[in-house]
Protein backbone atom coordinates (compact mmCIF):
# COMPACT_ATOMS: atom_id res chain seq x y z
CA UNK A 1 0.00 0.00 0.00
CA UNK A 2 1.37 3.19 -0.94
CA UNK A 3 1.30 5.37 2.07
CA UNK A 4 2.43 8.69 0.51
CA UNK A 5 -0.97 8.62 -2.30
CA UNK A 6 -3.10 6.18 -1.25
CA UNK A 7 -6.09 4.75 -3.08
CA UNK A 8 -9.84 5.76 -1.85
CA UNK A 9 -10.97 2.18 -1.47
CA UNK A 10 -7.45 2.02 0.86
CA UNK A 11 -8.55 5.05 2.36
CA UNK A 12 -12.22 3.59 3.23
CA UNK A 13 -10.42 -0.01 4.93
CA UNK A 14 -8.39 2.59 6.34
CA UNK A 15 -11.18 4.34 8.45
CA UNK A 16 -12.73 0.60 8.71
CA UNK A 17 -10.21 -0.53 10.16
CA UNK A 18 -10.37 2.32 12.82
CA UNK A 19 -13.70 1.37 13.39
CA UNK A 20 -13.05 -1.97 14.24
CA UNK A 21 -9.85 -1.35 16.45
CA UNK A 22 -11.91 1.85 18.94
CA UNK A 23 -15.23 -1.22 19.03
CA UNK A 24 -12.92 -3.73 20.99
CA UNK A 25 -11.12 -0.30 23.15
CA UNK A 26 -15.37 0.65 23.59
CA UNK A 27 -15.63 -2.73 24.60
CA UNK A 28 -13.11 -3.03 26.98
CA UNK A 29 -14.27 0.29 28.40
CA UNK A 30 -17.23 -0.33 28.67
CA UNK A 31 -16.86 -3.67 30.91
CA UNK A 32 -14.11 -1.70 33.40
CA UNK A 33 -17.21 0.43 34.05
CA UNK A 34 -20.28 -1.75 34.16
CA UNK A 35 -19.90 -2.50 37.68
CA UNK A 36 -20.37 1.46 38.98
CA UNK A 37 -24.60 0.97 38.46
CA UNK A 38 -24.84 -3.28 37.78
CA UNK A 39 -22.72 -3.80 40.82
CA UNK A 40 -25.79 -3.49 43.44
CA UNK A 41 -28.20 -5.52 40.86
CA UNK A 42 -25.46 -8.38 40.78
CA UNK A 43 -24.69 -8.39 44.41
CA UNK A 44 -28.41 -8.87 45.64
CA UNK A 45 -29.26 -11.65 42.37
CA UNK A 46 -26.04 -13.43 43.34
CA UNK A 47 -26.06 -12.83 47.18
CA UNK A 48 -22.78 -10.96 47.49
CA UNK A 49 -20.53 -9.16 50.12
CA UNK A 50 -19.33 -5.73 49.32
CA UNK A 51 -15.69 -7.53 49.24
CA UNK A 52 -17.23 -9.66 46.55
CA UNK A 53 -18.77 -6.50 45.09
CA UNK A 54 -15.35 -4.73 45.13
CA UNK A 55 -13.73 -7.90 43.22
CA UNK A 56 -16.16 -8.17 40.80
CA UNK A 57 -15.30 -4.96 39.68
CA UNK A 58 -11.52 -5.11 40.40
CA UNK A 59 -10.92 -8.38 38.89
CA UNK A 60 -11.32 -7.58 35.52
CA UNK A 61 -9.22 -4.36 35.76
CA UNK A 62 -6.29 -6.45 37.63
CA UNK A 63 -6.43 -9.02 35.39
CA UNK A 64 -6.15 -6.89 32.36
CA UNK A 65 -3.18 -4.83 34.12
CA UNK A 66 -1.29 -8.18 34.60
CA UNK A 67 -1.86 -9.80 30.84
CA UNK A 68 -1.55 -6.49 29.74
CA UNK A 69 2.51 -6.57 29.49
CA UNK A 70 2.40 -10.22 27.85
CA UNK A 71 -0.40 -8.88 25.79
CA UNK A 72 2.23 -6.04 24.32
CA UNK A 73 4.60 -8.71 23.71
CA UNK A 74 1.91 -11.37 21.92
CA UNK A 75 1.41 -8.82 19.15
CA UNK A 76 4.86 -8.48 18.47
CA UNK A 77 5.47 -11.96 18.05
CA UNK A 78 2.26 -13.02 16.35
CA UNK A 79 1.29 -9.95 14.57
CA UNK A 80 -0.95 -7.79 16.02
CA UNK A 81 -3.55 -8.31 13.69
CA UNK A 82 -3.78 -12.01 14.31
CA UNK A 83 -3.27 -11.30 18.14
CA UNK A 84 -5.94 -8.67 18.55
CA UNK A 85 -8.67 -11.18 16.75
CA UNK A 86 -7.99 -13.56 19.01
CA UNK A 87 -8.77 -11.27 21.83
CA UNK A 88 -11.96 -10.10 20.56
CA UNK A 89 -12.76 -13.90 20.00
CA UNK A 90 -11.90 -14.90 23.69
CA UNK A 91 -13.49 -11.70 25.16
CA UNK A 92 -17.08 -12.04 23.89
CA UNK A 93 -16.67 -16.24 24.94
CA UNK A 94 -15.50 -14.56 28.81
CA UNK A 95 -18.71 -12.45 28.10
CA UNK A 96 -20.83 -14.90 27.73
CA UNK A 97 -19.79 -17.07 30.92
CA UNK A 98 -20.15 -13.80 32.67
CA UNK A 99 -23.65 -13.52 31.59
CA UNK A 100 -24.64 -17.18 32.62
CA UNK A 101 -22.46 -16.63 36.26
CA UNK A 102 -24.52 -18.42 39.21
CA UNK A 103 -22.49 -17.31 42.00
CA UNK A 104 -20.18 -13.87 43.21
CA UNK A 105 -16.96 -16.84 42.83
CA UNK A 106 -18.20 -18.08 39.35
CA UNK A 107 -18.65 -14.41 38.09
CA UNK A 108 -14.99 -13.35 39.90
CA UNK A 109 -13.24 -15.92 38.01
CA UNK A 110 -15.62 -15.41 34.28
CA UNK A 111 -14.21 -11.69 34.78
CA UNK A 112 -10.67 -12.53 34.99
CA UNK A 113 -10.77 -14.21 32.09
CA UNK A 114 -12.70 -11.42 30.70
CA UNK A 115 -9.58 -9.18 31.59
CA UNK A 116 -6.97 -11.32 30.72
CA UNK A 117 -8.99 -12.02 27.00
CA UNK A 118 -8.45 -7.58 26.71
CA UNK A 119 -5.35 -8.14 27.92
CA UNK A 120 -4.63 -10.30 24.94
CA UNK A 121 -6.81 -7.57 22.00
CA UNK A 122 -6.36 -3.96 23.77
CA UNK A 123 -2.23 -3.75 23.22
CA UNK A 124 -2.80 -3.96 19.70
CA UNK A 125 -4.84 -1.46 19.33
CA UNK A 126 -2.35 1.69 19.07
CA UNK A 127 0.09 -0.22 16.84
CA UNK A 128 -2.74 -0.67 14.48
CA UNK A 129 -3.29 2.45 14.50
CA UNK A 130 0.19 3.17 13.71
CA UNK A 131 0.06 1.04 11.04
CA UNK A 132 -3.27 1.91 9.27
CA UNK A 133 -2.31 5.29 9.13
CA UNK A 134 0.73 7.24 8.13
CA UNK A 135 2.43 9.64 10.25
CA UNK A 136 0.75 13.03 8.91
CA UNK A 137 -3.06 11.35 9.53
CA UNK A 138 -1.88 10.06 13.08
CA UNK A 139 -3.20 13.19 14.65
CA UNK A 140 -7.01 12.94 13.22
CA UNK A 141 -6.56 8.89 14.32
CA UNK A 142 -5.83 9.68 17.99
CA UNK A 143 -8.12 12.85 17.70
CA UNK A 144 -10.94 10.78 17.45
CA UNK A 145 -9.40 7.98 20.07
CA UNK A 146 -9.57 10.61 22.76
CA UNK A 147 -13.18 11.34 22.70
CA UNK A 148 -14.32 7.52 22.60
CA UNK A 149 -11.61 6.47 25.21
CA UNK A 150 -13.42 9.60 27.46
CA UNK A 151 -17.25 8.51 26.38
CA UNK A 152 -16.77 5.19 27.02
CA UNK A 153 -15.19 5.56 30.58
CA UNK A 154 -18.07 7.24 31.72
CA UNK A 155 -20.86 5.81 29.30
CA UNK A 156 -20.46 2.28 31.22
CA UNK A 157 -22.59 3.25 34.53
CA UNK A 158 -25.16 4.88 31.77
CA UNK A 159 -25.52 1.77 29.82
CA UNK A 160 -25.62 -0.35 32.57
CA UNK A 161 -28.15 1.14 34.21
CA UNK A 162 -30.49 1.53 30.98
CA UNK A 163 -30.15 -2.22 30.61
CA UNK A 164 -30.51 -3.31 34.13
CA UNK A 165 -33.84 -1.32 34.12
CA UNK A 166 -35.11 -2.37 30.95
CA UNK A 167 -34.46 -6.05 32.07
CA UNK A 168 -34.31 -7.26 28.32
CA UNK A 169 -35.82 -10.68 27.81
CA UNK A 170 -35.70 -10.65 31.77
CA UNK A 171 -31.91 -10.91 31.74
CA UNK A 172 -31.43 -8.24 34.21
CA UNK A 173 -27.62 -7.47 35.16
CA UNK A 174 -26.43 -10.02 32.95
CA UNK A 175 -27.53 -7.72 29.43
CA UNK A 176 -24.43 -5.39 31.06
CA UNK A 177 -22.53 -8.37 29.37
CA UNK A 178 -24.47 -9.67 26.19
CA UNK A 179 -24.52 -6.04 24.95
CA UNK A 180 -20.56 -7.34 24.11
CA UNK A 181 -21.51 -9.89 21.36
CA UNK A 182 -23.04 -7.34 18.95
CA UNK A 183 -19.92 -4.85 19.52
CA UNK A 184 -17.76 -7.72 18.72
CA UNK A 185 -19.04 -9.24 16.21
CA UNK A 186 -18.70 -6.00 14.00
CA UNK A 187 -15.05 -5.28 15.35
CA UNK A 188 -14.28 -8.97 14.35
CA UNK A 189 -16.19 -8.60 10.52
CA UNK A 190 -14.67 -5.24 10.09
CA UNK A 191 -10.84 -6.40 11.53
CA UNK A 192 -11.23 -9.01 8.91
CA UNK A 193 -11.52 -6.81 6.03
CA UNK A 194 -9.62 -3.75 6.99
CA UNK A 195 -6.33 -4.69 9.36
CA UNK A 196 -3.49 -4.81 7.99
CA UNK A 197 -1.99 -8.71 7.96
CA UNK A 198 1.78 -7.84 9.58
CA UNK A 199 3.93 -10.71 10.99
CA UNK A 200 5.21 -11.15 14.11
CA UNK A 201 9.00 -10.35 14.88
CA UNK A 202 11.41 -13.35 14.07
CA UNK A 203 13.36 -14.08 17.47
CA UNK A 204 11.55 -12.63 19.94
CA UNK A 205 10.66 -15.21 23.20
CA UNK A 206 7.51 -14.82 25.83
CA UNK A 207 9.26 -13.72 29.30
CA UNK A 208 6.84 -16.24 31.41
CA UNK A 209 8.98 -15.36 34.71
CA UNK A 210 8.87 -12.06 34.35
CA UNK A 211 5.12 -11.85 34.09
CA UNK A 212 4.13 -14.27 36.68
CA UNK A 213 6.77 -11.80 38.67
CA UNK A 214 4.72 -8.95 37.98
CA UNK A 215 1.25 -10.50 38.04
CA UNK A 216 2.14 -11.45 41.44
CA UNK A 217 3.41 -8.39 42.32
CA UNK A 218 0.24 -6.29 41.23
CA UNK A 219 -2.23 -8.88 42.75
CA UNK A 220 -0.01 -9.22 46.09
CA UNK A 221 -0.51 -5.08 45.97
CA UNK A 222 -4.65 -5.27 45.50
CA UNK A 223 -5.61 -8.02 47.78
CA UNK A 224 -4.89 -6.35 51.32
CA UNK A 225 -6.75 -3.06 50.14
CA UNK A 226 -9.87 -4.97 48.67
CA UNK A 227 -10.15 -7.38 51.54
CA UNK A 228 -8.40 -5.56 54.77
CA UNK A 229 -11.57 -3.88 55.86
CA UNK A 230 -13.80 -6.98 55.26
CA UNK A 231 -11.17 -9.31 57.78
CA UNK A 232 -10.22 -6.60 59.83
CA UNK A 233 -6.73 -6.15 59.26
CA UNK A 234 -5.63 -9.12 60.28
CA UNK A 235 -1.31 -8.70 60.28
CA UNK A 236 -0.56 -11.68 57.92
CA UNK A 237 -2.56 -9.06 55.78
CA UNK A 238 0.91 -6.59 55.81
CA UNK A 239 2.64 -10.00 55.28
CA UNK A 240 1.26 -9.99 52.09
CA UNK A 241 1.80 -6.57 50.76
CA UNK A 242 5.34 -6.84 51.67
CA UNK A 243 5.57 -9.27 48.91
CA UNK A 244 4.21 -7.27 47.03
CA UNK A 245 7.15 -5.39 47.23
CA UNK A 246 9.71 -7.85 46.70
CA UNK A 247 8.04 -9.50 43.65
CA UNK A 248 7.76 -6.16 42.05
CA UNK A 249 11.62 -5.36 42.98
CA UNK A 250 12.33 -9.07 41.69
CA UNK A 251 10.54 -7.84 38.14
CA UNK A 252 12.66 -4.84 37.98
CA UNK A 253 16.09 -6.92 38.60
CA UNK A 254 14.62 -9.91 36.40
CA UNK A 255 13.95 -7.74 33.41
CA UNK A 256 17.39 -5.99 33.48
CA UNK A 257 19.01 -9.30 33.97
CA UNK A 258 17.47 -10.66 30.75
CA UNK A 259 18.61 -6.92 28.98
CA UNK A 260 22.19 -7.20 29.99
CA UNK A 261 22.19 -10.84 29.01
CA UNK A 262 21.16 -10.29 25.62
CA UNK A 263 17.94 -12.13 26.20
CA UNK A 264 14.01 -10.34 25.22
CA UNK A 265 12.66 -8.44 28.13
CA UNK A 266 9.11 -8.21 28.91
CA UNK A 267 9.10 -4.70 28.83
CA UNK A 268 11.22 -2.75 26.11
CA UNK A 269 13.33 -1.02 29.24
CA UNK A 270 14.01 1.97 26.58
CA UNK A 271 10.92 3.17 26.80
CA UNK A 272 11.28 4.41 30.53
CA UNK A 273 14.41 6.37 29.64
CA UNK A 274 12.11 8.61 27.62
CA UNK A 275 10.69 11.11 30.14
CA UNK A 276 7.59 12.22 28.71
CA UNK A 277 6.26 8.55 28.80
CA UNK A 278 7.46 7.62 32.58
CA UNK A 279 5.88 10.95 33.40
CA UNK A 280 2.83 10.22 32.21
CA UNK A 281 2.67 6.54 33.22
CA UNK A 282 2.90 8.17 37.15
CA UNK A 283 0.12 10.37 36.06
CA UNK A 284 -2.37 8.01 34.47
CA UNK A 285 -2.46 5.91 37.63
CA UNK A 286 -2.96 8.64 39.96
CA UNK A 287 -5.71 9.96 37.46
CA UNK A 288 -7.74 7.19 36.55
CA UNK A 289 -7.63 5.87 39.99
CA UNK A 290 -9.30 9.07 40.91
CA UNK A 291 -11.96 9.18 38.02
CA UNK A 292 -12.94 5.15 38.18
CA UNK A 293 -12.80 5.07 42.17
CA UNK A 294 -14.93 8.24 42.65
CA UNK A 295 -16.89 6.69 39.49
CA UNK A 296 -17.57 3.62 41.20
CA UNK A 297 -18.83 4.76 44.96
CA UNK A 298 -21.31 7.77 43.27
CA UNK A 299 -23.15 4.84 41.63
CA UNK A 300 -23.16 2.53 44.81
CA UNK A 301 -23.97 5.62 46.96
CA UNK A 302 -26.94 6.82 44.52
CA UNK A 303 -28.44 3.30 44.68
CA UNK A 304 -27.33 1.86 48.19
CA UNK A 305 -27.70 5.06 49.79
CA UNK A 306 -30.40 7.43 47.92
CA UNK A 307 -32.02 4.24 46.68
CA UNK A 308 -31.98 5.06 43.15
CA UNK A 309 -33.06 2.78 40.76
CA UNK A 310 -30.61 1.63 38.19
CA UNK A 311 -31.89 4.14 35.48
CA UNK A 312 -32.13 6.55 37.77
CA UNK A 313 -29.26 6.43 38.78
CA UNK A 314 -27.45 6.30 35.29
CA UNK A 315 -29.36 9.47 34.37
CA UNK A 316 -27.99 11.32 37.21
CA UNK A 317 -24.48 10.17 36.43
CA UNK A 318 -25.12 11.48 32.86
CA UNK A 319 -23.82 14.91 33.26
CA UNK A 320 -20.48 13.32 33.79
CA UNK A 321 -20.62 11.23 29.90
CA UNK A 322 -22.13 14.98 28.63
CA UNK A 323 -19.56 16.81 30.04
CA UNK A 324 -16.72 14.16 29.21
CA UNK A 325 -17.90 14.74 25.62
CA UNK A 326 -17.96 18.43 25.03
CA UNK A 327 -14.61 18.59 26.63
CA UNK A 328 -13.26 16.10 24.74
CA UNK A 329 -13.91 18.16 21.77
CA UNK A 330 -12.56 21.08 23.34
CA UNK A 331 -9.61 19.48 24.19
CA UNK A 332 -9.35 18.09 20.28
CA UNK A 333 -9.67 21.57 19.15
CA UNK A 334 -7.39 23.91 21.24
CA UNK A 335 -4.83 20.91 22.72
CA UNK A 336 -2.52 21.84 19.88
CA UNK A 337 -2.18 25.24 20.81
CA UNK A 338 -2.18 24.93 25.08
CA UNK A 339 -0.63 21.65 25.35
CA UNK A 340 0.08 20.71 29.02
CA UNK A 341 -1.79 23.37 30.08
CA UNK A 342 -5.09 21.74 28.44
CA UNK A 343 -4.43 18.73 31.15
CA UNK A 344 -4.35 21.93 34.51
CA UNK A 345 -6.71 23.27 32.82
CA UNK A 346 -8.95 20.06 32.74
CA UNK A 347 -8.00 18.91 36.27
CA UNK A 348 -8.75 22.36 37.96
CA UNK A 349 -12.56 21.62 36.45
CA UNK A 350 -12.84 18.22 38.05
CA UNK A 351 -11.33 19.73 41.06
CA UNK A 352 -14.06 22.57 41.33
CA UNK A 353 -17.01 19.90 40.22
CA UNK A 354 -16.09 17.63 43.13
CA UNK A 355 -15.80 20.39 45.42
CA UNK A 356 -19.09 21.23 44.44
CA UNK A 357 -20.04 17.85 44.96
CA UNK A 358 -18.54 17.64 48.83
CA UNK A 359 -20.59 21.27 49.46
CA UNK A 360 -23.86 20.05 47.77
CA UNK A 361 -23.84 16.98 50.23
CA UNK A 362 -22.55 18.88 53.01
CA UNK A 363 -25.80 21.37 52.61
CA UNK A 364 -28.15 19.23 51.50
CA UNK A 365 -27.31 15.82 53.53
CA UNK A 366 -30.70 13.37 53.21
CA UNK A 367 -32.68 15.47 51.27
CA UNK A 368 -29.62 15.71 48.27
CA UNK A 369 -31.93 15.10 44.88
CA UNK A 370 -31.06 14.62 41.63
CA UNK A 371 -30.86 18.03 40.33
CA UNK A 372 -28.42 18.74 43.10
CA UNK A 373 -25.68 17.28 41.67
CA UNK A 374 -26.27 18.09 37.67
CA UNK A 375 -24.04 20.90 37.65
CA UNK A 376 -21.17 19.71 39.68
CA UNK A 377 -20.92 16.80 37.85
CA UNK A 378 -21.37 18.33 34.35
CA UNK A 379 -18.16 20.62 35.25
CA UNK A 380 -16.51 17.78 36.54
CA UNK A 381 -17.08 15.85 33.46
CA UNK A 382 -16.04 18.37 31.08
CA UNK A 383 -12.42 18.74 32.87
CA UNK A 384 -12.39 15.11 33.24
CA UNK A 385 -12.86 14.93 29.43
CA UNK A 386 -10.03 17.34 28.72
CA UNK A 387 -7.11 14.55 29.55
CA UNK A 388 -7.89 12.02 27.77
CA UNK A 389 -7.52 13.65 24.09
CA UNK A 390 -3.67 15.13 24.69
CA UNK A 391 -2.59 12.36 27.72
CA UNK A 392 -1.86 9.56 25.19
CA UNK A 393 0.01 11.77 21.90
CA UNK A 394 2.00 13.04 25.33
CA UNK A 395 2.75 9.48 26.92
CA UNK A 396 3.02 8.13 23.46
CA UNK A 397 4.42 10.67 21.10
CA UNK A 398 8.51 9.60 21.30
CA UNK A 399 7.77 5.65 21.41
CA UNK A 400 9.55 4.46 18.08
CA UNK A 401 8.07 1.46 16.17
CA UNK A 402 9.63 -1.42 17.82
CA UNK A 403 8.57 -0.24 20.86
CA UNK A 404 4.92 0.33 20.27
CA UNK A 405 3.59 -3.03 21.87
CA UNK A 406 5.76 -3.26 24.93
CA UNK A 407 5.31 0.78 25.13
CA UNK A 408 0.95 0.24 24.55
CA UNK A 409 0.85 -2.72 26.88
CA UNK A 410 2.69 -1.01 29.63
CA UNK A 411 0.83 1.75 29.69
CA UNK A 412 -2.30 0.12 29.66
CA UNK A 413 -1.20 -1.85 32.64
CA UNK A 414 -0.30 0.98 34.64
CA UNK A 415 -3.92 2.27 33.78
CA UNK A 416 -5.71 -0.45 34.92
CA UNK A 417 -3.44 -0.79 38.25
CA UNK A 418 -4.79 2.55 38.51
CA UNK A 419 -7.93 1.53 38.25
CA UNK A 420 -7.35 -1.66 40.40
CA UNK A 421 -6.54 0.52 43.38
CA UNK A 422 -8.76 3.08 42.53
CA UNK A 423 -12.09 0.70 43.16
CA UNK A 424 -9.71 -0.61 46.24
CA UNK A 425 -8.84 2.45 48.11
CA UNK A 426 -11.87 4.41 47.71
CA UNK A 427 -14.50 1.26 47.90
CA UNK A 428 -13.14 0.41 50.78
CA UNK A 429 -13.24 3.90 52.57
CA UNK A 430 -16.87 4.23 51.62
CA UNK A 431 -17.68 0.98 52.63
CA UNK A 432 -16.01 1.35 55.56
CA UNK A 433 -17.84 4.95 56.31
CA UNK A 434 -21.23 3.26 55.75
CA UNK A 435 -20.15 0.63 58.61
CA UNK A 436 -21.03 -2.53 56.14
CA UNK A 437 -20.49 -6.12 57.14
CA UNK A 438 -17.45 -7.03 57.90
CA UNK A 439 -17.10 -10.93 57.73
CA UNK A 440 -20.14 -11.31 60.06
CA UNK A 441 -22.86 -12.70 57.47
CA UNK A 442 -25.19 -9.75 58.55
CA UNK A 443 -25.46 -5.90 57.20
CA UNK A 444 -26.26 -3.90 59.92
CA UNK A 445 -28.97 -1.06 58.95
CA UNK A 446 -27.20 2.19 57.79
CA UNK A 447 -28.67 5.30 57.96
CA UNK A 448 -28.71 7.55 54.41
CA UNK A 449 -26.69 10.05 56.49
CA UNK A 450 -23.90 7.85 56.91
CA UNK A 451 -23.87 7.21 53.22
CA UNK A 452 -24.24 10.74 52.44
CA UNK A 453 -21.13 10.92 55.25
CA UNK A 454 -19.44 8.34 53.89
CA UNK A 455 -20.02 9.52 50.28
CA UNK A 456 -18.42 13.19 51.17
CA UNK A 457 -15.15 11.47 52.73
CA UNK A 458 -14.57 9.46 49.43
CA UNK A 459 -15.44 12.95 47.17
CA UNK A 460 -12.72 14.90 49.54
CA UNK A 461 -10.17 11.94 48.76
CA UNK A 462 -10.78 11.57 45.27
CA UNK A 463 -10.34 15.72 45.28
CA UNK A 464 -6.39 14.96 46.83
CA UNK A 465 -5.58 12.58 43.72
CA UNK A 466 -7.01 15.18 41.38
CA UNK A 467 -4.98 17.48 42.81
CA UNK A 468 -1.80 15.61 43.14
CA UNK A 469 -2.16 14.65 39.40
CA UNK A 470 -1.97 18.38 38.78
CA UNK A 471 1.14 18.57 40.66
CA UNK A 472 2.54 15.37 38.76
CA UNK A 473 1.40 17.27 35.44
CA UNK A 474 4.27 19.72 35.80
CA UNK A 475 6.83 16.37 35.53
CA UNK A 476 5.03 16.05 31.40
CA UNK A 477 6.41 18.41 28.16
CA UNK A 478 4.70 21.54 27.82
CA UNK A 479 3.78 20.02 24.30
CA UNK A 480 1.70 17.26 23.32
CA UNK A 481 3.10 15.74 20.14
CA UNK A 482 6.34 16.64 18.06
CA UNK A 483 5.17 17.12 14.51
CA UNK A 484 6.21 14.15 12.02
CA UNK A 485 6.12 12.10 15.69
CA UNK A 486 8.59 9.43 16.34
CA UNK A 487 7.20 6.62 14.95
CA UNK A 488 9.64 5.73 12.40
CA UNK A 489 12.89 7.35 14.02
CA UNK A 490 15.52 4.85 14.46
CA UNK A 491 16.45 3.20 18.03
CA UNK A 492 20.01 4.62 17.34
CA UNK A 493 18.82 8.39 17.56
CA UNK A 494 17.76 8.43 21.01
CA UNK A 495 19.77 10.05 22.93
CA UNK A 496 22.58 9.44 25.67
CA UNK A 497 19.58 10.42 28.42
CA UNK A 498 17.20 8.67 26.81
CA UNK A 499 15.99 11.89 25.72
CA UNK A 500 14.04 10.28 22.44
CA UNK A 501 14.63 10.70 18.85
CA UNK A 502 15.76 13.63 17.33
CA UNK A 503 14.20 14.23 14.01
CA UNK A 504 13.81 16.96 11.59
CA UNK A 505 11.50 19.24 14.10
CA UNK A 506 13.57 19.32 17.04
CA UNK A 507 13.92 17.22 20.68
CA UNK A 508 10.96 17.70 22.38
CA UNK A 509 12.86 17.16 25.47
CA UNK A 510 15.37 19.80 24.46
CA UNK A 511 12.91 22.48 23.30
CA UNK A 512 10.11 22.01 25.88
CA UNK A 513 12.29 20.83 29.26
CA UNK A 514 10.83 18.80 31.86
CA UNK A 515 11.15 19.90 35.80
CA UNK A 516 12.73 17.09 37.39
CA UNK A 517 12.01 16.54 41.14
CA UNK A 518 15.30 18.02 43.17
Amino acid sequence: MNENSPREGAQDRRWLGLFAVLAAMIMNLLDSTVVTVAGPAIQEDLDGSTADLQWIAAAYTLALAVGLLTGGRLGDMFGRRRVMMLGIGAFLAASVVCALAWSPESLIVARVVQGLAGAVMIPQSFGLIRDLFPPQQLGKAFGALGPVIGLSTILGPVVAGVLVDADVFGTGWRMVFLINLPIGVFSLVAGARSLPRGAGRPGLRLDGVGALLAGAGMSLMVFPLVQGRELGWPGWLWAVAAGAVVSLAGFVAQQLRRARTGRTPLVELSVLRLRSYTSGVVFTVVFFGAVVGFSLTLGLFLQLGLGYGPLRASVTMAPLAVGAFFGSGFAAALMGRLGRRMLHLGLALMAVGQVAVWVVLGEAGTDVGQGDLALPLLVYGFGMGQIFVPLFDIVLGDVRDHEVGSASGLLESFQQTGASLGVAVLGTVFFAGVAAEAGTGAAPVVTVAEFVSAQRDVTLLATGLVVLAFVLGFFLPRRARQEGGAADAPPETAGAGGRGPVGDSGDLAEAEPVATPV
